[in-house]
């Protein structure tokens, strides 16, 4: 260790050219990492879910829609809104009818849907010129294009880490030993940072809770490791009046320490790794990755920060301002048994709390900290209108017959707002657009000649690898209304066709329609039957309906292979995978922190007292969502489980150290005294920085993933400071942990009396 540590000592400019070279390429890949904001996307990939959302991307598009609401108008003024929009470019349609379902004393909704996918050129800018015109009333806008979900969530984390720097700035400041530490911590920090983030873009596709919460996380989880680093120089620069040799040995000796702590830290997300839904995966890699880099930019960089601004950091140096705590190891001492019987007593209710906690399954059903503006305007239109949950049924393309009578059916279960099929569309009363027409049917219908029809007919025979029409005529051949259509409407684009003025006109809104009910419902070899429901995304009923259209479909297609996708098809997928991830992964987080910390300590009952411990902290942590009637999303708590075990035990490991050490030359007592003392400046920088960062995403961040995450990281880290500063020392001094270890070691052989 020392050799290694004096090389990085002397060759610290080396190293210095390295990480800028390093801070450069990173810089430059932040730009290019992918953010993804479906959660949907993390599902394993046999979830009819995720299969589903694979199969309308492949196969069909969504066009993008909005509803506004609008409060305090007529229905003169709602129509002539609705009309307003539609002369948007880019707005296919904005809908409004004076019928209940759209309006209601007052308060109107119209549906507006648009002519593309929401990443297609010019909707996001048609967007926002519908919010201009929107914004002219007291109005509410919901739909999945309004604004873009991942910027406002970077915008807020912005803030968040302002406000951050702002208070663990003053933490550090006031639990340093030196005023220009503080500086070193802060390039230390943002070097890691910017490595960690720019490293993203390896892993290709990262959620956005993981962008988000990355890099306040890894400030949380990791800043104590130069901490720890920077205090170890300045004991050994106060023995050793060669900075350099102080430096070296202090290096040695910290790599060790830190590199034990954050084995904890790591076993936890690589716990969250081994999640069947890839978000636990993308947040264990991201952060695993944050500890990695922290540690390197430790191990590497900062000796050549300590040797440069050695002088200026022993010219800073300042009186200790975090308080003696020794009277308060000895009254845990003297009143031993008082916490750990509380604990005792709260343990058994916080176990079943919090295994009565009700997590959410959609984000609809998740408790808001804080209301986002989109969230609010979703809650009143739904209010007001109801609540609509949309899902597709993807079946085999081309029964279209079928397709007609499964939509029907769907149409009459109860529950069912709407149905929308290709089969069900009409062209005119008696003609569907995908009942098979002639050349003579559709020169009726479009009006055109016959001769001009029968070309066109021939035109997508011979595209379909009908060559018989080369030497015969097109009158038996008769296909899809819409595929004759779409045909048409491709050669008009390409110029092979051209239309009389009147021709054009009847073409322009029918083809532009046809061609967004095509793309969206019919696909290579699929097509969707789109429905919207009344009932909740998550639930038993919902669940039933879902079956129950499941059992339509297989009426018709019984030995082919059938996707429901959607709200309710999601909240029961994530529901299903929570159920199979949630105790593999408690199970695996202290399984793994327990064997570090038993190679650690090398004492079983050591290990479990801390495993204890911090457990009895989770269960606290989620207990209080029980009793505050809270519904978290089923995310946090597999998340924050694994985080807190993996990064809150650092603070039982700082305190047991330091009560082994102290062993050495006290009693019992007066060692949890000095361990108590000792542990409480690292424990409280430590604590006070996760808990800070926690509570600042909670209550400045409108997602409610990432708020409620935030919420139970800093919640839970202040939980573990208070056990591991009262039930943690008690319980050491009435177990003992290493002394009935060799007790249970001396036996009497030979009738020899084996003294202690």
């Amino acid at each position: 260790m020392k050799k290694i540590s004096a090389f990085t000592v002397k060759y610290y400019l080396v190293f210095f050219l390295l990480f800028a070279l390093c801070l450069v390429y990173c810089i430059l890949c932040i730009k290019k990492v992918n953010v993804d904001s479906d959660l949907r996307h993390f599902l394993p990939d046999e979830a009819e879910t995720r299969r589903g959302i694979e199969a309308m991307n492949g196969e069909f598009k969504t066009y993008a829609s909005l509803r506004i609401m609008l409060e305090g108008v007529t229905q003169e003024e709602a129509a002539s809104f609705a009309s307003e929009l539609g002369q948007i470019p880019h707005v296919l349609e904005a809908s409004f009818s004076d019928d209940a379902t759209h309006y209601k004393d007052g308060d109107a909704l119209i549906n507006v849907s648009f002519d593309g996918q929401r990443s297609d050129d010019g909707i996001q800018s048609a967007m926002n010129e519908v919010s201009q015109v929107a914004g002219k009333y007291k109005s509410y806008i919901s739909g999945d294009i309004l604004g873009n979900y991942s910027s406002v969530l970077a915008k807020e984390m912005k803030g968040v880490i302002a406000i951050a720097a702002v208070v663990i700035f003053i933490v550090l400041l006031i639990t340093s030993r030196s005023y220009f530490e503080v500086f070193v911590y802060l390039i230390v920090f943002v070097v890691s940072a910017i490595l960690n983030k720019g490293t993203n873009f390896w892993l290709g596709t990262i959620s956005s809770i993981t962008n988000s919460v990355g890099i306040i996380l890894q400030l949380a989880l990791a800043i104590d490791y130069a901490i720890i680093f920077a205090h170890r120089y300045q004991d050994e620069a106060a023995k050793i009046e060669d900075r350099n040799e102080a430096l070296i040995i202090s290096h040695a000796r910290s790599m060790r320490e830190i590199a034990s702590s954050s084995l904890t830290t790591i076993s936890g997300l690589a716990a969250l790794t081994l999640m069947t839904f890839r978000l636990g995966r993308d947040l264990g890699l991201v952060l695993g990755k944050s500890i990695i880099c922290s540690m390197l930019t430790v191990f590497l960089l900062m000796p050549g920060l300590i040797r440069l601004f050695a002088p200026l950091i022993k010219k800073t140096t300042h009186k200790k301002l975090v308080p003696d705590i020794s009277f308060w190891g000895r009254f845990l001492a003297k009143r031993r048994f008082v916490f750990v019987v509380i604990f005792a007593l709260i343990l058994p209710a916080a176990f079943i709390f919090s295994q009565k906690t009700e997590f959410a399954f959609s984000d609809g059903s998740v408790t808001e900290i804080i209301e986002s503006e989109s969230r609010t305007a979703r809650k009143k239109i739904n209010e007001r209108f109801g609540n609509l949950s949309a899902s597709a049924l993807i079946i085999p393309e081309g029964d279209f017959e079928k397709q007609r009578e499964i939509a029907s059916r769907i149409e009459g279960l109860s529950g069912t707002a709407s149905v929308t099929a290709l089969a069900q569309i009409k062209v005119t009363d008696d003609l569907y657009i995908t009942d098979s027409v002639g050349a003579g049917d559709l020169a009726r219908i479009l009006g055109a000649d016959s001769s001009q029809t029968e070309l066109l007919v021939k035109g997508y025979a011979l595209k379909n690898g009908n060559l018989k029409v080369l030497v015969s005529d097109a009158g038996d051949l008769k296909y899809p209304f819409c595929d004759l259509m779409m045909f048409l409407l491709e050669n008009i684009k390409n110029g092979a066709v051209s239309l009389s003025e009147k021709q054009q006109e009847m073409l322009g809104s029918l083809g532009a329609k046809l061609k967004m009910a095509v793309e969206q419902l019919r696909g290579s070899r699929l097509d969707r039957i789109a429905f919207m429901s009344t009932l909740p995304a998550e639930g038993t009923s919902s669940e039933a309906y879902v079956e129950e259209i499941r059992n339509i479909a297989k009426e018709y297609y019984k030995d082919e292979d059938i996707i429901i996708a959607g709200d309710i098809t999601s909240a029961r997928d994530l529901k299903a995978s929570y159920e199979s991830d949630s105790l593999k992964i408690s199970l695996l987080t202290a399984g793994f922190v327990f064997v570090i910390l038993l190679i650690t300590f090398k004492d079983p009952l050591t290990a479990i007292i801390m495993v204890f411990v911090i457990q009895g902290s989770i269960w606290i942590n989620f207990s209080c969502s029980y009793i505050c009637q809270d519904r978290s999303s089923f995310v946090t708590h597999m998340i924050v489980s694994a985080i807190q075990m993996g990064a809150t035990i650092d603070y039982a490991i700082v305190f047991m150290s330091r009560y082994m050490s102290a062993k050495k030359n006290y009693d019992k007592k007066e060692a949890v005294t000095v361990a108590i003392n000792e542990c409480f400046p690292t424990v409280l920088t430590s604590g006070l920085i996760m808990t800070a960062a926690g509570l600042l995403i909670a209550y400045r961040v409108s997602d409610v993933y990432v708020g409620h995450i935030g919420l139970a990281v800093g919640r839970g880290a202040a939980i573990s400071i208070l056990l591991v500063l009262t039930v943690l020392p008690q319980l050491t001094l009435i177990i003992s942990p290493r002394d009935l270890s060799q007790k249970l070691k001396m036996r009497p052989r030979d009738g020899v009396r084996v003294s202690k």
